[in-house]
């Protein structure tokens, strides 16, 4: 199989990782590794960060993501010297960098893909259209990756042999509750909200709002949902289970909590819309809504509670040049000197234009 040159940064980061682990497995009597790829988006400022060093056991101090950033977790897999890989990237800016989801979801790790949608339970007015935004655009190039990984497979064998590809749909179990209803997330997904230690100080009516709204949405896409906080211990070591679970397989936990006076703890396939219920309502009438389907009435419910802020608007970044975690001061100095030559030359040119005598 003719070896791909990566292109960006991190295609060489996780080449390298990659790379490193087939030599363990040679050593290791050639048994393979098992690799898995997760990618972490959400909410800015969400917490997604501190989540993710917490369930990889890190004490390393939280900053902020400025863009898309990768690392690994390995995990012993018994007594054995072989580790387990997972290959974790996460989306920084909220819903302004989303054009990045391209990078994380290619062709090589499509296979065994997860995501993570991590949102921000203390901004309710936020919450729904942050998590359209992200889910759309994640989903949009996983069918697109599947689709031309399909096309190359056709035309490579034939039509008349079909396709050895996964495809960007998931296939439920027969018994899975509500399958004819729910659209499947193309790959395992799980929503995480974070805050949680704000969040319950809520109005019990909000409360409620928000946590019947978010288990709909986790069971329309047939994922899981966990309200956590970083300030919790017993909340994270439930939300590492579910991470675990995805990053390296493992079993996660049976605890099923769908109590809105408590963190929600739901595993994939453990509700039903029965049990959701419709959307709750005290001063919206839903007929007037005219919704087109339900997953638009509950949208339409929730949005009348919690407007929408426009997302599109948080797009301020902070200059990498001068953020103080990337100090160089040699650079910085040699960067500030020619901030300084450049300005001068403005003003020369400036000046130089309106000394002209133009002709009329």
């Amino acid at each position: 199989m003719p070896k791909i040159s990566p292109d960006t940064l991190w295609e060489q980061a996780a080449a390298e990782v990659q790379s490193r682990e087939r030599g363990d497995a040679e050593r290791d009597g050639g048994e393979a590794v098992s690799e898995r790829s997760v990618f972490l988006m959400g909410s800015k400022a969400g917490g997604k960060t501190s989540i993710l060093l917490r369930c990889l056991d890190r004490d390393d101090p939280s900053k902020p993501t400025l863009a898309l950033e990768y690392t690994f977790g390995r995990r012993a897999r018994g007594h054995n010297t072989l580790k387990d890989v997972a290959h974790l990237w996460e989306l920084g800016g909220g819903t302004s960098l989303s054009d990045l989801v391209q990078i994380p979801v290619s062709p090589g790790s499509i296979s065994s893909f997860s995501v993570i949608l991590i949102l921000d339970l203390s901004k309710p007015n936020a919450l729904w259209a942050t998590m359209e935004k992200l889910l759309h655009a994640t989903q949009t190039q996983l069918e697109k990756i599947s689709s031309e990984l399909q096309k190359a497979e056709k035309s490579k064998h034939g039509a008349k042999h079909g396709t050895s590809v996964q495809s960007a749909s998931r296939v439920l179990p027969k018994d899975y509750p509500d399958r004819e209803l729910i659209s499947p997330f193309p790959v395992p997904l799980l929503i995480i909200g974070s805050k949680y230690d704000i969040f319950q100080e809520f109005d019990p009516d909000k409360k409620k709002l928000v946590s019947k709204t978010l288990r709909f949405v986790a069971h329309y896409h047939a994922a899981s949902l966990i309200f956590t906080s970083v300030k919790s211990e017993s909340l994270m070591l439930k939300t590492k289970s579910f991470f675990s679970h995805l990053a390296f397989g493992l079993e996660k936990g049976k605890t099923v909590s769908i109590d809105p006076s408590k963190p929600l703890i739901v595993p994939t396939g453990s509700d039903s819309f029965s049990q959701i219920g419709s959307p709750p309502t005290t001063d919206v009438d839903i007929t007037s809504l005219h919704a087109k389907n339900p997953k638009d009435l509950w949208k339409k419910v929730y949005e009348r509670v919690f407007p929408q802020q426009n997302t599109d608007e948080q797009r301020e970044l902070k200059d990498p040049a001068r953020d103080p975690q990337y100090a160089e001061p040699q650079i910085d100095a040699m960067r500030a000197q020619k901030d300084q030559e450049l300005e001068q030359y403005r003003r020369n040119a400036n000046k130089s234009w309106k000394g002209l005598d133009l002709e009329t």
